[in-house]
């Protein structure tokens, strides 16, 4: 019987994401997909800087920047056209190395992380493979499967398995864990339209309209490629709704039938719903298998991403045998224990910008959404750290940014999927510093003593994640901290592994 480290189950942006990273880390990865093709048509359109630099990690980021549209933030505006809540997002190149946003094509995307997968000969794709049964054993994971292509029952092993296989997983539904529910559970007709020529006053800015009657977004997409999310109301039937001529009844105030054409319309079901458990045994969940936002705060795939980056270098560990026994049960309990707080944030704050939307702006909802704002408010964007797991102290489990070294090459290229130490060149030398842990300092970086100003610490330990172990002060904090890391998922002396 076939033997895999990891089974992948689900070949969307997050599955192909995890793959590719267990692949980089040399891992025999294989990937089982239902579907013959990515999906053709629009999906997610957003994403922020911190997924871009895990899209920079596997090869592809400078491939699909080109292909994005710039944000630059979202507006909350009221029946009147009277600005609500402003949401601006920077422009410039952040800390992270990129901007901070952008706007995307979703088959575009897939189109690039599917050609790229033939660089990892150590990972697999199976498509047109419908997974039935899944036995979790003391040693591996049983896998049945369904070659639909050739009708033959298949059967391989995985020391473990994580379902990427969307909201209505299979592999959810063994590790047999209920969702919790925010509340949101709402009808919205999604439109695609690509326009016949620019029309500048449609605007690049996404738009919120707080309309009681009819709550609405729009998007502005790379290209001519625009998006519409309109709120069906209880009682409308979801087909007759979605008919072009309805549909373009609903596009009036923005677009004629002449001025664009009708790419995609469906009704969709937007949720807000997480798993309470996110791992039994050697199965895990990542991405709409285990959580499900409404998408007001453009984080749905972002969400995805976060969690391959968080659980490949723990699975590449305990697969290779570095962290075993009770540390690689600790360590890889620490995936569900870290992700399932932060994602439950962007949820909840999803939520209040879904109420805020649905009462037409009013104060109250406007206070409710944003406590302490009062009239015309501004909103940063957020960040939320991991939740507790492998964290010490109360500056572990934040999102760090990316020193660029001394020679202009970005930190993560030069120390990819290492532990980086991140410090004040004084207090780096004064502890000796473990093998595999890279150093950046003031000496080998322009910009490392701002991105720690901006944590107000002398000194950050950095996981493969690139989020912060833990910060220090003095020698012996970062001694502590020092002694605390793990082994690297990837040998800094087998660059070939790690290719992008």
């Amino acid at each position: 019987m076939e033997r895999f480290d990891v089974a992948v189950v689900g070949y969307g942006p997050t599955g192909a994401t995890l793959a590719h990273l267990l692949g980089q880390c040399g891992l025999k990865v294989l990937v089982l997909e239902r579907e013959s093709a990515a999906y053709h048509l629009p999906r997610a359109v957003h994403f922020d800087a911190e997924v871009m630099r895990v899209l920079q990690w596997i090869g592809v980021a400078e491939a699909i920047e080109p292909l994005t549209a710039r944000h630059p933030g979202m507006r909350f505006v009221d029946p009147s056209g009277k600005l609500l809540l402003d949401w601006p997002r920077p422009q410039d190149v952040g800390p992270q190395g990129w901007r901070s946003n952008f706007r995307f094509h979703q088959p575009d995307l897939e189109r690039l992380l599917r050609d790229g997968m033939a660089a990892r000969p150590s990972v697999t794709v199976r498509s047109r493979c419908d997974l039935f049964l899944v036995e979790d054993g003391p040693e591996a994971v049983t896998l049945r499967y369904e070659d639909m292509s050739r009708g033959k029952v298949e059967r391989v092993q995985a020391t473990y398995v994580v379902g990427c296989d969307g909201a209505r997983s299979l592999i959810r539904r063994f590790i047999e864990t209920e969702m919790e529910d925010y509340g949101f559970h709402e009808r919205w007709l999604v439109i695609d339209a690509i326009l016949k020529a620019e029309k500048p006053e449609l605007g690049d800015h996404s738009i919120q309209y707080c309309v009681p009657e009819r709550p609405a977004t729009y998007v502005r997409g790379p290209g001519l490629r625009r998006r519409w999310e309109i709120t069906v109301r209880p009682g409308e039937d979801a087909a007759e709704i979605a008919r072009p001529a309805r549909v373009w009844q609903l596009l009036s105030p923005w677009l004629s039938p002449d001025e664009a054409d009708l790419e995609r319309t469906a009704v969709y079901v937007f949720h807000s719903l997480v798993a309470q458990d996110w791992r039994r045994g050697r199965l895990f969940l990542a991405g709409d298998a285990c959580h499900q936002t409404p998408p007001f705060m453009g984080q749905g795939m972002c969400a995805g991403i976060r969690d391959a980056a968080n659980l490949y270098w723990k699975l590449a560990l305990a697969c290779q045998g570095k962290v075993t026994g009770a540390a690689a049960e600790r360590l890889l309990d620490s995936y569900d224990s870290e992700r399932r707080p932060n994602a439950r944030d962007y949820i909840q704050t999803a939520v209040r910008l879904g109420g805020l939307i649905n009462t037409a702006g009013t104060e109250t909802a406007l206070r409710a959404a944003l406590p302490g704002a009062d009239g015309t408010a501004r909103m940063e964007s957020i960040a939320p750290p991991l939740g507790p797991g492998l964290g010490i102290g109360d500056k572990a489990g934040r999102l760090f940014g990316q020193p660029r070294l001394a020679d202009g090459q970005l930190m993560d290229r030069v120390y990819p999927h290492q532990w980086v130490l991140v410090a004040d060149a004084d207090l780096a030398s004064a502890v000796p510093l473990p093998k595999g842990v890279a150093l950046v300092t003031a000496d080998s970086s322009a910009d490392a003593a701002a991105h720690l100003a901006r944590l107000a610490t002398r000194a950050v330990l950095l996981r493969p994640d690139r989020h912060t172990l833990g910060a220090a002060e003095t020698p012996a904090d970062l001694a502590a901290l020092l002694a605390a890391a793990l082994p690297n998922p990837v040998d800094p002396q087998e660059p070939r592994m790690v290719a992008p």
